[in-house]
């Protein structure tokens, strides 16, 4: 790891003097004017006779969110909605997402996400988090000051890789934001709490620079020197500012030199690269369990060898170490397909840094460009694509494998769906029901012999939330691989007896915060094996006593309104205390305390 220069930080020339002003608070009203709030709690907040008279329950407010969104005609526009709900109460935003997880987590992110971001500047309506340009270099601390809350976590991205669409400058905010809502809707950490972080650092996308509307910087994409400058001032600023605070890198057009830069110094880690690989092995050690084939006899096929699908079979390699082989072993289990064929250590190209490690030293001249040429001469147990490219594991790839495996291993993980390598249904019809499948976008179940089918969805917020908070409440000093390597473990065994029973890869979403309890533990518990944990009091915790201590530090958007009734109660009671001491003399302050 390059060591960091922290003069180049500049974080003692920049100012702190504190602002005379009082900080401008984002949008959300953290539910202060639900209508679900009592009359005593709404004179408390002094937002009575602000909203309807009426106290109305949790189910008559989902109703009506429910009937507006149906109204919505499209995605985008409900996810606009949602991020109005979101923006003007909180906690009811949240109240619905944790109910209705499965059907409004595509609106909120993936694939709805990937639409908000290509049109972020064109429906721009509302800040949500925070912008540092690189004109703002040498002040990135002065800026953190006009962020209200305390942050204790992160995510970060210069936009430069959203999704499959490419660069799209500040328009990747939406990936942020709608990260760290998932976050809070799947692990508990306090909307507050949470700081979405887009980084304005030039864009070479020209039509960018032509739309009237783009919001960012009309520049080209800095250098990598520039970028590495800029992040060593920021990653010093946000733990100056916020020690322990997590940050995830998200979106990065090549996220390994950050990851490799920070990852000891920093409390850090990149969704992309390791939640994603964390999330495919959870569903990998599942589908070998019901394979029949045991680790040693498994060999992979990559259709697509960037950042991310490396750093899935990266993972897959520990878990093949895990299971006996050497790491030599378990490396050539893997052949990667890049757009110029079979990646090779003699294909005569310069291969990128991060392609090296699984280059092929053993295809005897050979150079393989067809995926279907491919099949026949690795005869492989795994498919898996990492490409974007839509439709590329078509009926006769599909028929390849079935022809080759009881239970083939398709796991087209390509997002949004339409770039999806094939669907749930064209795996279950070309491999006459036997795939082993697993997606990177949602598909809809499907009958077929007889049996209601349901994919398996490798989506990340099964894992990243989990390392999230088990970082945060573990006080890790750094995220380490063995960390992240326990999440996916932890995710392989939190399927219930029935999920298990049915065959599935991955538990039901709709379970997600209890998963994420299970994901959550095994981090914490590796971070204590590591020795990088500093909340030495849980060390010593049962697996049951370190569940509930996860679950009682979960923020509960149901809880709301009782933690402040609470706040209320307690303030009356010490109100009617100190009359009670001072003879009926009551201050004003503490008399209108307990009028309430």
């Amino acid at each position: 790891m390059a060591s960091l220069d922290f003069a180049q930080a500049n974080i003692k020339q920049a100012q702190h003097h504190a602002s005379p002003l009082v900080p401008r608070l984002p949008s959300t009203t953290s539910g202060d004017f639900d209508t679900a709030n009592t009359p005593e709690v709404r004179k408390y907040l002094r937002t009575y006779g602000l909203t309807p008279p009426a106290v109305e329950s949790f189910e008559v407010q989902a109703k009506r969110c429910l009937n507006l969104l149906a109204l919505k005609p499209t995605p985008i526009e409900k996810y606009q909605y949602l991020t109005h709900l979101r923006a003007t109460n909180v906690h009811l935003f949240y109240r619905l997402l944790s109910e209705n997880i499965k059907e409004l987590t595509p609106l909120i992110y993936t694939p709805t996400v990937g639409e908000a971001c290509v049109r972020w500047s064109e429906i721009y309506t509302q800040p949500e988090g925070l912008y540092l340009s690189y004109t703002d270099k040498g002040n990135l601390h002065t800026i953190l000051q006009n962020w209200p809350h305390n942050v204790e976590i992160s995510v970060v991205t210069d936009g430069s890789r959203i999704l499959g669409l490419g660069d799209l400058g500040v328009n990747g905010m939406g990936i942020p934001v709608g990260k760290l809502a998932l976050y809070t809707a799947c692990a508990g950490i306090r909307p507050t709490a949470t700081l979405p972080l887009q980084l304005d650092l030039g864009t070479n996308n020209k039509a960018l620079w032509e739309d009237p509307l783009y919001m960012g910087s009309r520049v080209p994409k800095i250098s990598p020197e520039e970028e590495r400058d800029f992040l060593d001032e920021l990653m010093a600023a946000l733990t100056e500012k916020w020690p322990g605070i997590v940050i995830q890198f998200e979106d990065f057009k090549n996220p390994f030199p950050a990851l490799e830069r920070y990852r000891d110094t920093y409390t850090c880690f990149n969704d992309d690269v390791q939640g994603t690989g964390a999330v495919i092995v959870g569903g990998f050690i599942n589908a070998v369990r019901h394979s029949g084939v045991p680790a040693k006899g498994h060999r992979a096929i990559f259709l697509g060898a960037g950042s991310a699908g490396v750093g899935v079979a990266k993972q897959i390699v520990e878990y093949f170490m895990k299971e006996g082989l050497t790491e030599d072993e378990a490396r050539k289990k893997f052949w990667f397909v890049d757009s110029n064929g079979l990646v090779t250590s003699d294909r005569g190209d310069k291969l990128a840094d991060h392609k090296v490690y699984f280059a092929r030293d053993d295809n005897e001249g050979k150079q393989i460009q067809s995926l279907g040429r491919l099949i026949d001469y690795v005869k492989p147990t795994i498919l898996m694509g990492l490409s974007t490219i839509g439709g590329a594991f078509n009926r006769d790839i599909l028929q390849r494998m079935a022809a080759l495996n009881d239970r083939p291993i398709i796991f087209p993980l390509s997002n949004p769906s339409s770039k999806s390598e094939c669907t749930f249904e064209e795996a279950i019809k070309y491999t006459e029901g036997r795939a082993l499948f697993a997606s990177g976008s949602p598909f809809p179940s499907l009958d077929f012999g007889g049996k209601n089918l349901t994919p398996g969805q490798g989506n990340n917020m099964y894992v990243f939330p989990g390392i999230g908070l088990g970082a945060i409440l573990s006080k890790a000093v750094s995220v380490t691989q063995d960390m992240i390597y326990a999440s996916a473990e932890s995710l392989s065994t939190a399927l219930n007896p029935q999920e298990v029973a049915d065959g599935w890869l991955y538990p039901d979403i709709r379970r997600i915060r209890e998963v994420s309890v299970t994901v959550t533990r095994g981090v914490i518990r590796a971070a204590q094996d590591n020795g990088v944990d500093r909340e030495l009091a849980i060390r010593n915790l049962t697996d049951g006593q370190l569940d509930e201590y996860i679950r009682a530090r979960m923020y509960n958007p149901f809880n709301e309104r009782e933690n402040v009734e609470d706040e209320v109660a307690q303030l009356v009671a010490t109100a009617s205390g100190l009359s009670q001491e001072t003879n009926g003399h009551a201050t004003n302050g503490v008399r209108a305390a307990a009028h309430l």
